[in-house]
This record gives structure tokens, C-alpha cells and sequence, in this order.
């Protein structure tokens, strides 16, 4: 047992002794909540474009008949709600939370639909943060839903994981950018998506390039991409290498994401369809 050890095994990663046998974590959803393929969008650093990445690809899905929804389980930086134009703070009934729903009928919960003013700051430690990831999973009103993406914090650490063992995660799409140091920590991202036995959907490299307005060609801002070998390493068949694009960030920034178009996402929208 670790010196350490709190007896909560659900916020504990590790063999560990102590266990009394296998056990499970996953918490159950409200009764009519029926979800058939909750993905989540992680990404082994922050300032990749994870969010970005989260909100096109549930738009992608929309426009394929899916019905959608987004749990942001970014509890301390939030942006999913300011992509879609979202403002208005979440309702309930006194038992259950509704969901915000965008122009384009995707179902949204975020803790920026609960706070005060969407700058506060979420000053809380990990098991409080954990807890309410939880609770978007459980006490929202989902209803039904051909898909799920839940859009996690960067990094390994304990929401993550409290994601992986609470809720029943079909599938990860890994984000990522072109820098060498990148390709290292995204090995770290999905070995531990392997650890918990869940697959990788396919990993998404964005910011990978640049069409230039005048010749057409492409330039690679941050040197040639080895996210083909990286992904060959790593047994992952499906790559999406998203351009730079400004339009796109302009529409994220002004709410409107729901008007972009990235066809270099169709691919894995074909595979999350395969998945359902």
C-alpha cells in the first residue's frame, strides 16, 4: 500500500495492494439519458487547438444527422461555451441540469454556463474539479445522443483520469502540433489512453501547415510534421493534419463556429461514424 494511500481507489491510478478485487467506477447517467458513443478529445500539453478541434469536429458530426452534444471537462479554462456563442447560464429543474443547446441544436454543458461572470476564474483543487465532471455526466439531462465529446484538460493528471474510469469513454482523438517535443508528450497522452484499455480513434495534428493566398503551395511554419511515423509507432491508422487557418479562429472567437468547414476532418468523422 502507498504511504500516501487514501482508500478511495477511484482516484487512484496504480496497482495497488490494498484493492480488495476488480472494480468499477463508472457512474451511472440520469435514466433517460441514452448515449451511444461518448468520445473524448485529449491532448498531452496545452495550446494545441484541443478545444478548437472539439467544437469542429461536433459540428462535423451535426452536419452528418448525429445528434451531439459537448461536455467540457476543461473546468479551469473553458471555451467551448465562447465558440458557439453561448452566454446564457445553465437552467435546471431543482434534480436535474438542462444542457445549453446551440443555434444548430448541439446540447452543451460547461462550468462557464454556471459561473457568475464567464472571467471568473475556477480557483479549485482536483478532487472539487473532478467531482464536477462528474456531475455533467451525471445530473445533466442528456437525453439522447448518437455522440458525446467530452473536450479534456491537457495533460495526464487527475481529471483525466477521473474522465477514463467514471465515464464509459469509447474512444480518444488525440490533438496535437507539429514541434518534435510534441511527438513525445503525445506518446505520454496515449499510452495512458491504452493503460485504461481505451482505443484511439486517430490523432489530429493541427496547425500542421499553411496554404499560401498566392502560389497555392504549402509551408510548414514549424518544420516537416513526423506525425506519420509517430502515429505508425504508436498502431494508429486514422491522421487529420488541419491547416492554419485565421478565418476559422475569427468564427471560434465570434461565436459562429458552427459556419467552418474543415474537410480535413472528414476523415474522422468517417471513423467516429464506423463507431456507432
Amino acid at each position: 500500500m502507498s504511504e500516501n494511500c487514501t482508500h478511495d481507489c477511484s482516484s487512484c491510478g496504480e496497482n495497488c495492494p490494498s484493492r480488495k478485487g476488480p472494480q468499477s467506477f463508472l457512474v451511472d447517467p440520469l435514466p433517460s439519458t441514452k448515449i451511444k458513443k461518448v468520445i473524448a478529445v485529449e491532448s498531452g500539453k496545452g495550446g494545441v487547438g484541443k478545444s478548437m478541434v472539439t467544437s469542429m469536429m461536433a459540428v462535423a458530426l451535426r452536419r452528418e444527422g448525429l445528434k451531439v452534444g459537448i461536455l467540457d471537462a476543461d473546468i479551469t479554462g473553458p471555451s467551448i461555451p465562447q465558440a458557439f456563442g453561448i452566454h446564457e447560464k445553465a437552467m435546471g429543474n431543482g434534480e436535474d441540469i438542462f444542457p445549453a443547446i446551440t443555434r444548430t441544436d448541439i446540447k452543451m454543458m460547461s462550468v462557464n454556463l454556471l459561473l457568475e461572470h464567464e472571467t471568473d476564474p475556477v480557483i479549485w483543487r482536483g478532487p472539487v474539479i473532478a467531482g464536477m465532471v462528474k456531475q455533467f455526466w451525471s445530473e445533466v439531462l442528456w437525453e439522447e445522443l448518437d455522440v458525446l465529446l467530452v473536450d479534456m484538460p491537457p495533460g495526464t493528471g487527475d481529471v483525466p483520469l477521473t474522465v477514463f474510469q467514471s465515464l464509459p469513454v469509447d474512444g480518444v482523438i488525440v490533438v496535437t502540433s507539429p514541434q518534435e517535443l510534441v511527438g513525445m508528450i503525445v506518446e505520454k497522452a496515449v499510452h495512458m489512453t491504452t493503460t485504461m484499455n481505451i482505443p484511439v480513434v486517430g490523432i489530429v495534428e493541427n496547425m500542421s501547415y499553411f496554404l499560401c493566398p498566392n502560389c497555392g503551395e504549402k509551408h510548414f511554419p514549424y518544420g516537416e510534421s513526423h506525425i506519420e511515423e509517430t502515429a505508425k509507432n504508436l498502431g494508429i491508422d486514422t491522421i487529420c493534419r488541419l491547416p492554419i487557418r485565421s478565418d476559422l479562429a475569427k468564427l471560434a472567437d465570434t461565436g459562429h463556429i458552427e459556419e467552418a468547414y474543415e474537410p480535413a476532418l472528414d476523415e474522422m468523422v468517417k471513423k467516429i461514424k464506423s463507431l456507432s
